[in-house]
């Protein structure tokens, strides 16, 4: 059976002293069209993450992009058999992705991008290069680039703390950055700016971007996704990991295995406590 629910993600950096007007419409066209997810409307800009049918999609992007602001964004779309989100949120917060500085701000300045197929060349040619994962220490678990640094952190407001113990032997190597879908790295690219990095890049689209334009070259495991998909492969396709009930852990198939996974009730990161 043809997977009918489509899922969009996208969010764009800038100036909206109006956010907290926009709520209501933007709750009012959700309800109308029967899409679910989470849309963060914030002072910096829009991130949003919906689901629903191809029909209620592009009849929520000729909404969208009645506004200026929010024309021709860059979407990353992928499709389910089921509906990922379980309600429809429009929240109001600080940042549309928290890492608590206030003078950073990605619609007057962000790092340098990288296309996927530049970044695909640059390793085929073996050139020298850091690959960074931004993302929490759960999400590198689950999949990452073939020998990207991981920072071991739980949230994105530990990256700057994360950035100022890297060897400053570094500083003037190239770097590419990657997230999942780009929006971390539009914040991280600035610290790595701040902290001295010399030549750093961010990996446009993320790990989704890649997927879609490049395939899983160069990529081992999956790629984490904060809705009830859990896990998407290079293909886009729902994968067979699963987040504990209790403490929210991602889990590989070998973990589902674990004597110390139980349906429901914990899993090997939590069964102890």
């Amino acid at each position: 059976m043809a997977a009918t629910i489509v899922n969009i993600a996208g969010y764009r950096f800038t100036s909206m002293p109006d956010r907290d007007e926009l709520r209501q419409p933007f709750r009012d066209i959700c309800a109308k069209l029967n899409l679910k997810g989470t849309i963060l409307l914030s002072h910096e800009g829009i991130n949003f993450f919906l689901a629903g049918s191809q029909e209620s999609v592009d009849s929520y992007i000729e909404f969208l992009e009645q506004d200026e602001r929010f024309r021709d964004l860059s979407l990353k779309t992928s499709y389910s058999d089921c509906q990922p989100f379980r309600r429809m949120n429009v929240r109001l917060k600080k940042e549309i992705i928290s890492i608590g500085l206030d003078h950073i701000k990605p619609a007057e300045f962000t790092g340098d991008e990288i296309t996927p197929v530049n970044f695909k060349k640059m390793l085929d040619d073996g050139e020298e290069v850091l690959v960074l994962d931004t993302r929490n220490d759960y999400e590198c678990r689950i999949g990452t680039f073939e020998n990207a640094m991981e920072l071991d952190i739980r949230t994105f407001r530990d990256f700057p703390r994360a950035v100022g113990e890297i060897s400053a032997d570094l500083k003037d190597k190239p770097v590419v950055m990657f997230c999942t879908g780009g929006i971390r790295c539009e914040k991280a690219s600035v610290v790595m700016i701040d902290a001295g990095f010399t030549n750093v890049k961010q990996l446009k689209g993320g790990i989704l971007g890649y997927f879609e334009e490049v395939g899983g070259d160069y990529w081992n495991g999956d790629c984490f996704v904060f809705d009830r998909r859990v896990a998407l492969n290079p293909e886009l396709e729902e994968t067979d990991v699963v987040q504990c009930f209790a403490c929210r852990e991602p889990l590989l198939i070998e973990e589902q295995n674990s004597g110390k996974y139980v349906l429901a009730q914990s899993c090997p990161y939590c069964s102890d406590k």
